[in-house]
């Protein structure tokens, strides 16, 4: 066995998607800088059958392709993917042409990809030993001993060998296994309780194959394809996801809020298939044919974690679920590697280079933090609609159009370290921000509104183009004036999205924001969605220009949007506006 280190600049706990990430980003930004990284998993680990977090979204995928480089190994070894693409119930959920669907035909301006992580991590394993990090695989962490002053103490052994390394810095990337996040009493319960159980086949199963109606078909043929996306099979409660591998396998999982589906009742391949057969007959039924090519199955109750804190002027670090975690739901995963990952990287560099870390570890924390907890909202409380084909397809597209002006955003134009942009910005952020909660206690409403109703279609996004306008616009390079005039767009383009909402629904609601009289503004950028929303379920999947489904119950809401502001306003847990550094 080779010699074990026993010192190094940046000692990594945990050699997963995170921990590699990171120590790649870290060597770039800093190419002597020593770091160590320790995985409990032997190196290759198995493809396919590895670990879930297979779908990336704009932000994750612009990390691992561009900013890591690693965009030739991504095309050539891992699939694109055709966006998210939902399917919401309708009857018994046995003929899926006659579900409402939202998806598209086109592939994003900005790329996303479905990685296979058993695939990926062996790749990124690789690469950091041939560029000169210390990844040492089969190492079992057996203590951290953080100090205020000097050298960490990390210990460890392989092999039954103990090893100890003393470290300037030391980040957690440990996962579920949150070392630090336990030695240093951080661990914080999340107000959303929901389950999953996961598993993947050696087979490519495709929604594609569940319709034989060439109409239900056509624009989706080869590359573009419906079994590209992540597909969510929508449901009360619930969401099914499935997510096509590299490896030729197929990841499936279950996925849904405690107080509608038990996670007792699927938290077996026997009970899930049963819970399939009962929820979604069309996916049973594949399950079914490829029993035989199952390759794992696992459960996690209660998945979502909070952290108190994730970086500290005291040099260490936390990134990945060793921290924080939501939901599965939006594929918001990998994203929130690459924020984690750029503040370390910045605080780890302005450390080593004498710039000062301190005061940026206390500022960068916090609005890591308001990140997470403003995408929260997009979860919390939020599933009960999620079998709801009026509200959804609007909630959806309205969540792509907050991440793409706000954290999106932020990310693709490099300024999550720059403090003076969230200074020159918070007004606008902290109005975007409270305009998003106003929105999301709307969804609920309207839900309440609108429940149990039923719809078909196909709300077609390549037929809406405020949707590739807007993602293409992540794309932009713009100077610091562009950057705010562009804020001001966005912030003006949600208003006019979210009065469009709000007078569709036919809700008596006044909207808390004027309407737009701008000529950059696009003004019915939603149009798409209630026209193609079919009251019939007998209609099935024509995209044919219909009225809205079924008007909201009188008296559902409240009469004007002031009680609604009290509910969602500064005095409620969720309401975080992001900080100003």
């Amino acid at each position: 066995m080779q010699n074990l280190p026993t010192k190094s600049d940046v000692t990594v706990l945990g050699g997963g998607l995170a921990g590699l990430s990171f120590a790649l980003q870290l060597k770039q930004q800093l190419p002597a800088c020593k770091i160590v990284v320790l995985e409990k998993r032997q190196h290759p680990v198995p493809e396919a059958a590895h670990k879930v977090g297979e779908s990336t979204v704009e932000v994750g995928a612009r990390y691992f392709g561009e900013v890591l480089g690693l965009e030739e190994h991504i095309t050539e070894s891992q699939l694109p993917k055709l966006g998210l693409r939902f399917f919401f119930p309708n009857g018994d959920n046995s003929r899926i042409e006659q579900r409402l669907e939202l998806g598209g035909q086109r592939y994003s301006p900005c790329p996303s990809y479905q990685l296979d992580r058993g695939r990926f991590e062996n790749y990124l394993g690789d690469l950091c030993r041939a560029r000169g990090i210390v990844f040492l695989d089969e190492a079992q962490i057996k203590d951290v001993n953080i100090r205020k002053w000097g050298r960490h103490r990390v210990e460890f052994e392989i092999n039954q060998m103990p090893g100890q390394i003393h470290s300037h810095w030391v980040v957690d990337a440990s996962g579920r296994r949150a070392f630090l996040k336990r030695k240093l009493g951080l661990n914080k319960s999340s107000p959303h309780t929901a389950n999953a159980a996961w598993f993947r086949f050696g087979k490519q199963i495709k929604v594609d194959d569940w319709c034989d109606d060439p109409a239900w078909s056509e624009g989706h043929q080869d590359k573009t394809g419906r079994w590209y996306s992540t597909n969510h099979l929508m449901g009360p409660g619930y969401w099914v996801w499935l997510i096509p591998l590299a490896s030729g396998s197929t990841s499936m999982g279950i996925v849904a809020a405690e107080e509608f589906h038990s996670l007792s009742d699927y938290n077996s391949f026997e009970k899930a298939l049963a819970w399939l057969e009962k929820h979604e007959p069309q996916c049973a039924a594949a399950v079914r044919e490829h029993r035989t090519e199952l390759q794992d199955f696992n459960a996690i109750k209660h998945y979502s974690t909070e952290c108190k804190q994730v970086f500290s002027a005291n040099r260490w670090g936390i990134t990945g679920e060793a921290g924080f975690f939501h939901d599965p739901f939006y594929s918001p995963g990998s994203d929130f590697i690459a924020f984690a990952n750029t503040f370390l990287v910045d605080l780890i560099w302005r450390d080593r280079t004498w710039r000062g870390h301190r005061i940026r570890a206390f500022s960068y924390d916090k609005i890591f933090k308001s990140f997470y907890y403003g995408t929260l909202t997009a979860y919390r409380d939020q599933y009960q609609m999620f079998g709801n084909p009026n509200v959804m397809p609007a909630k959806i597209l309205w969540d792509y159009m907050i991440y793409w002006s706000i954290t999106g955003f932020i990310f693709f134009h490099d300024r999550m370290c720059h403090q003076t942009m969230y200074m020159q910005n918070r007004g606008r952020l902290k109005q975007i921000s409270a305009l998003n909660h106003f929105m999301q206690e709307f969804f609920r409403r309207w839900h309440a509104s609108t429940a149990g109703t039923s719809a078909c279609g196909y709300v077609n996004t390549t037929k809406m183009p405020i949707v590739s306008e807007t993602n293409g616009r992540l794309k932009d390079m713009l100077t610091n004036k562009q950057l705010r005039q562009r804020f001001a767009l966005n912030l003006e383009q949600l208003e006019a999205i979210a009065n469009e909402i709000i007078g569709k629904s036919g809700l008596a609601v006044d909207s808390p924001v004027a309407a737009s009289t701008s000529s950059s503004v696009r003004q019915n950028a939603f149009g798409h969605i209630f026209e193609s929303t079919l009251a019939s379920p007998q209609q099935g999947f024509q995209d044919q220009p219909q009225t809205p489904s079924q008007p909201p119950v009188p008296g559902e809401m409240p009469p004007d949007s002031a009680q609604l502001g009290k509910e969602c306003g500064p005095d409620k847990s969720l309401r975080t506006d992001l900080p100003v550094a």
